[in-house]
């Protein structure tokens, strides 16, 4: 018998229906844990306010004499901070207080009756945690002098403090840790931290004259700057910590910015190298046909009569790390009646290099040496030569050597040791300057260092020791090259992340780096053909993508300079005297 008008739950309707209740009930704790949040929050803050008016209250319990922070300006009996627990809430109690000048009666230099000490400014801050993080409320007062209520020059001198970033705009909110441990009384020490205000500056008046005050000043993700103490490294700080004079303000600037990122990368140059058969052997022929390899030559094989055709084709020349070709030469002999023609093929010789890329291939070439600047390093990053042999039957041509001139590179070099020096110093010493920064450094196993808070100066890049020489040092487009007093150094800015290139060649007693530069622009020229040559040296090598390079293992001596760059007038005829590392700076019109 079939039953009509029942169905079952099925397993849709369960999910469909449990992700509806499950959305009602998470919208209920939603509601619930959001109305607990306030519950306690106000619980919390009520608690806050007071504490802060309780910290108010006990103030104006006491004389003005006595109004001040321990450790602060002006001292008092006031903790600077208290932990507190109320109605099992751990609160922060923060007290500031310092002499304030009312501009009712003319400020600073303008009061008119010279008392800059009007009042004493208050300022309660109470701290404490919470789900959503640390939640504070601030509570403002003033005192003034008490009795007829006139105030009265208090004794010292003011401390002004200004800090700015590196484009010398002020700096709000900066903490500035201000301690002088040296005062008399003793009991009248300094130790407390304050912010600077949206101008950048924070002012004490009434700074006791004794002692000496050191002065950090820090702020997330910013630089540091500070003043230093005399100590026997650093004989003369600069700056040093500051005095205040009776009646007298002293007034001081500090520098800090965003921190910065430099990525350092040690490579070896892109170098000249040459690709050479002196057909001692067979071994770098890949193809031939009728030609013969004997006694350190390549000819047309048998005797005379000649075969009246011949070829010979190379391996193929691959260089790991190919920069750039440059030229096909060689030595060969051609009696009458024989010729050679030469011809450049693609790796696997399968196809001539276009005349596009190689004018006369086609043709084939018969007059050493051939400019090969034209042929791109990425479409044949291998090629083969070729050689084609003629005779009227007499006689036969014969190839002595034959050569493929290119450059390679550059290369990582890890394991670099070097040392980074900024510009920004701390004073002198027995040892001579003293920077705020110096580092030893390796760029290890992946030829990179990473170098992160760093803070905006001109630094100096050196090779530890006398292992290697700059050949060159290439750096980010954001870091100007007419900042450069040397290859070696780079001007880094507030708030980046760059990287600089810095290429390497084992040193020799004498080198000479040069580099190529725009006179109009002063930014270095790339690519530009540099040719060093005196008696018995001529050596022409290519300057890199950033217009530098250099020429190692020179004789002491004058050399001659002559650089040339497309669009620019070549210079000619420059001399160089060369002894140890030297270095020459050619600028182009």
């Amino acid at each position: 018998m079939r039953t009509c008008g029942t169905r079952g739950v099925t397993l849709m309707d369960t999910v469909v229906g449990t992700a509806l209740m499950l959305l009602i009930f998470l919208g209920i704790f939603a509601a619930f844990q959001l109305s607990v949040d306030v519950v306690l929050n106000n619980k919390a803050r009520a608690g806050a306010i007071a504490l802060a008016n309780e910290r108010m209250e006990y103030i104006r319990s006491l004389t003005y004499a006595q109004v001040g922070t321990v450790g602060g300006i002006p001292a008092g009996i006031i903790p600077q901070t208290e932990t507190i627990i109320l109605n099992g809430i751990s609160y922060t109690r923060r007290t500031f207080i310092q002499y304030s000048d009312d501009p009712g009666d003319g400020s600073g230099g303008a009061d008119t009756n010279s008392i800059t000490a009007d009042y004493k400014a208050l300022r309660s801050d109470v701290y404490w945690a919470s789900r959503h993080g640390e939640r504070h409320i601030t509570v403002l007062s003033r005192v003034s002098p008490g009795g007829n209520g006139i105030e009265t020059a208090v004794p010292g001198g003011t401390l002004t403090l200004t800090v700015v970033n590196a484009f010398s705009q002020p700096v709000s909110n900066a903490q500035i840790h201000i301690v002088n441990s040296a005062t008399t009384p003793a009991s009248l020490a300094i130790d407390f931290i304050t912010y600077t205000n949206v101008n950048g500056t924070a002012s004490f008046i009434g700074a006791t004259t004794t002692g000496s005050y050191q002065i950090t000043v820090t702020k997330s993700d910013y630089s540091k700057d500070r003043t230093y103490g005399v100590t026997a490294e650093n004989t003369s700080p600069s700056p040093a910590h500051l005095a205040v004079y009776l009646n007298q303000t002293t007034s001081w600037t500090f520098g800090i910015d965003i921190l910065a990122q430099k990525t350092i990368n040690t490579w070896t140059p892109i170098l000249p190298a040459v690709w050479t058969d002196t057909f001692a052997d067979n071994s770098r022929i890949a193809a031939s046909a009728s030609t013969t390899v004997s006694t350190g030559a390549v000819r047309l094989s048998g005797s005379s009569p000649y075969d009246s055709t011949g070829s010979v084709q190379s391996v193929s020349i691959a260089p790991a790390y190919l920069a750039k070709w440059k030229t096909l030469s060689w030595s060969a002999t051609s009696p009458v009646g024989t010729g050679v023609t030469y011809r450049v093929h693609n790796a696997s010789g399968s196809s001539l290099i276009p005349d596009s890329q190689l004018p006369g291939n086609s043709a084939g070439f018969s007059t050493s040496p051939v400019d090969l600047t034209g042929v791109s390093t990425s479409t044949y990053a291998g090629i083969r030569l070729d050689a084609q042999f003629t005779s009227t039957g007499i006689n036969t041509a014969s190839i002595d050597v034959w050569n493929v001139e290119y450059d390679y590179g550059p290369q990582v070099l890890p394991n670099v040791d070097f040392t980074l020096t900024g510009a920004k110093s701390t004073g002198t010493g027995p040892s001579g300057t003293q920077y705020k920064y110096s580092t030893s450094q390796n760029s290890g196993v992946s030829a990179r260092v990473v170098l992160p808070d760093m803070e905006w100066d001109t630094y100096e890049f050196r090779p530890t020791g006398t292992v290697y020489d700059i050949a060159s040092a290439c750096h980010d487009a954001t870091e100007s090259p007419l900042m450069f007093v040397s290859s070696t150094k780079f001007s880094l800015a507030a708030n980046s992340q760059t990287v600089s290139d810095m290429y390497l060649v084992t040193h020799t007693t004498n080198a000479l780096s040069v580099d190529v530069r725009s006179v109009a622009t002063g930014l270095f020229i790339p690519y530009a053909t540099i040719r060093l040559y005196k008696t018995g040296y001529d050596t022409t090598q290519t300057a890199d993508r950033c217009g530098q390079t250099i020429f190692s293992s020179l004789s002491s001596g004058t050399y001659t300079l002559v650089v040339s760059a497309s669009g620019y007038t070549t210079s000619t005829n420059i001399a160089v005297p060369v002894s140890g590392t030297t270095r020459s700076s050619v600028s182009l019109n």
